[in-house]
């Protein structure tokens, strides 16, 4: 009998001590906390902003991509009914689709490859480049509104480019343009402007490329071209993909015709672009139920193009 009550009252001992001694897990988890409260104090106020600012907005425009909602207290829900109104009914969709994926093909490689050859240049080893990275970069300071609204003065019918072509005696609309392909060839020679900011990228990609590599190219016999393609491409090919990536993204988002262009979106709509028509169904027409629904297709759509270039990658280079 003794015995019994004597167990039992180990038994009840072993598990409050049990009870009461935190678990590997938690006991982890304080010691983590204690070791990086200082990190995790500095990146709070981050992590707040982001999901205030960015996830909260995301997940609540998801809600709002399934309801008719204009800003009124009231809303019902419609459920894909935004989504066969975009690709269906709405009357300026498919041809803002295939303006801004125009911009975007054909204004990424121009970009690319104009800021490349222009970094190539500046890499030379000569004493007055210095200054010339500078004056290339120096517009990439200027703000995108300022930019734009000069080159509305100098697109515009008596600017400097008209003046120009004058003295040929041709003319052009410019943004003014009802096609499309002469509006967005302007929107080009604006994309221009601002290569300084891939050139400097292009260069970081150049430094980082080992001297030994040119070194041994030129022992083997390899001339300028041939070290350029067979060296410097190739090493700097992270760089690429990552330009690629960025722009596509930028682009396929750019809003910039709002500045200059008539209306935001030129003449017969040729001008309009993705993020624009977002803008105007939000806050010109109050459809942010409809609007909610055109940005969660553009995300989509960016998402499905960029997983095309990331599988392209991993087909053409690959780290060893």
């Amino acid at each position: 009998m003794y015995s019994t009550v004597s167990s039992e009252a180990e038994d009840k001992k072993v598990t409050e001590s049990a009870a009461k001694k935190p678990s590997p897990r938690s006991g982890k988890i304080k010691q983590i906390w204690k070791e990086n409260r200082e990190g995790w104090m500095f990146v709070a106020p981050l992590v707040i902003g982001l999901a205030i600012f960015t996830l909260y907005p995301m997940i609540q425009s998801l809600i709002w991509s399934f309801f008719n909602y204009t800003g009124a207290i009231y809303y019902y829900p419609v459920g894909l009914g935004n989504f066969r109104y975009m690709f269906a009914t709405d009357p300026v969709f498919w041809k803002v689709l295939g303006n801004t994926v125009f911009y975007a093909f054909v204004s990424v490689p121009i970009v690319l490859v104009s800021s490349y050859l222009l970094a190539t240049l500046v890499n030379l080893p000569y004493k007055s480049v210095g200054a010339f990275r500078v004056i290339y970069y120096l517009p990439c300071v200027i703000p995108g509104v300022v930019s734009g609204l000069l080159w509305k003065d100098m697109f515009a019918a008596n600017g400097v480019f008209n003046q120009f072509l004058g003295l040929f005696g041709l003319h052009s609309q410019f943004f003014e343009s009802e096609s499309s392909w002469t509006a967005i060839s302007s929107i080009f020679l604006m994309n221009m402007w601002s290569i300084g900011g891939g050139m400097i990228l292009w260069l970081s990609a150049f430094k980082a490329i080992p001297v030994q590599l040119y070194e041994a190219a030129k022992i083997d016999g390899a001339g300028k071209i041939q070290r350029f393609l067979n060296v410097t491409i190739p090493m700097s090919f992270p760089m690429i993909f990552f330009n690629v990536v960025t722009m596509l993204i930028g682009t396929l988002q750019y809003n910039g015709t709002l500045t200059y262009a008539y209306n935001g979106q030129g003449y017969r709509n040729s001008l309009y672009m993705f993020a624009v028509l977002i803008y105007n169904e939000a806050f010109v027409n109050s459809k942010y139920g409809y609007a909610s629904a055109l940005s969660w297709f553009l995300l989509i759509f960016i998402g499905i193009l960029t997983a095309v270039l990331f599988f392209a990658r991993s087909k053409i280079y690959r780290e060893d």
